[in-house]
């Protein structure tokens, strides 16, 4: 017991001198055990290493609060070989300290009981391992997930949207890996229904979570509806709505007030257009209000140019320069 106390109390002068206070302390005790029983030297040598890997000093305090279980593993047997196996899936220089600082816990999870099969399932789907180390280190919570009950669960799910055709599922996590944090019945599902009720087909749904798969991870009653409803309010028909969501996904997912409304704003009053040039080209709400915007718009009156929406927006500055006889340099 005196030997306990004695270690507890090395570990203890450990966090005080890296900065933790009594409260966090207690808080890092009471979800791990182990730290009654390890010594500050080998909490040192942990923290070292972590801070040796590329993961700056002064989130190391944060890191270990969210894990504390981190500073008792074994420095060589556990840390060591996970970081490296972590490193030869393909990452960027500094990729894996990010990945450890957003999601300590992924040091704690056995490289053989989860990251083979991970690689092995996403392998199947046609992920290579590069790819599977970009998703892993930009979603590393990935490796806490069950493949039984979380990813065969997803991955059956976009095959009943008909995305089980080669290369399909492949591309939507790529995109989004994020996607793979969702519950099926909770949110994806959920929102493919909204997206149907609105009057996607099936392969308007399709091209929608291939192209866009973060629409489908929004929230139904949050945010899709709200701007279904402010998109009627402004006047658009329930077939140009949909029509647009599957042109520009986005309009369903963007900010109404920072973004949807002051566009549409602009474009009445200030550009004195119909919305329904809107309906022909939604891509209208992804460029910028003063950089594309006010920009074009101001150039096009000074020159007394007239034509539509597409014509003024669906092209780079150089292009909208040359097509109406506009001053390169002045872009």
């Amino acid at each position: 017991m005196e030997k306990s106390s004695n270690q507890k109390i090395s570990i203890m002068g450990f966090f005080k001198e890296k900065g933790f206070d009594d409260g966090s302390i207690q808080k890092m005790f009471q979800r791990c055990k182990q730290l009654e029983f390890l010594d500050g030297e080998r909490a040192c040598e942990n923290w070292n290493y972590l801070k040796s890997i590329g993961i700056q000093e002064r989130k190391l305090p944060s890191v270990v609060s969210k894990c504390p279980k981190i500073i008792t593993l074994g420095l060589n047997e556990k840390l060591v070989c996970t970081v490296q196996c972590l490193t030869t899936l393909g990452a960027k220089p500094g990729g894996v300290a990010l990945a450890i600082a957003k999601f300590p816990h992924i040091l704690t999870h056995s490289v053989e009981e989860k990251l083979c099969p991970l690689l092995a399932f996403f392998q199947a789907l046609g992920v290579s391992e590069k790819q599977l180390g970009k998703l892993l280190l930009l979603n590393p919570r990935l490796i806490s997930y069950s493949i039984e009950t979380k990813f065969s669960q997803i991955v059956d799910f976009f095959a009943s949207l008909g995305l089980n055709k080669q290369g399909m599922i492949r591309k939507i996590l790529v995109k989004n890996p994020f996607i793979l944090g969702y519950s099926v019945e909770k949110r994806l599902l959920p929102t493919a229904e909204f997206l149907k009720s609105i009057g996607l087909n099936e392969f308007h749904l399709q091209r929608v979570v291939l192209n866009f798969p973060e629409v489908l991870c929004r929230d139904v009653k949050k945010v899709l509806r709200p701007n279904l409803v402010f998109l009627k309010s402004c006047g658009f028909y329930h077939e140009q709505i949909a029509v647009m969501v599957t042109k520009y996904p986005p309009v369903l997912i963007k900010s109404v007030k920072n973004s949807l409304e002051l566009r549409i704003r602009f474009l009445v009053e200030e550009m004195g257009r119909e919305i329904s040039e809107i309906a022909d080209y939604p891509e209208f709400f992804q460029h910028g209000l003063k950089k594309s915007l006010e920009f074009r718009q101001k150039l096009l009156k000074q020159k007394n140019i007239d034509c539509s929406l597409t014509e003024m927006l669906n092209c780079n500055h150089k292009k909208f320069s040359n097509k109406f006889g506009l001053v390169a340099g002045c872009l």
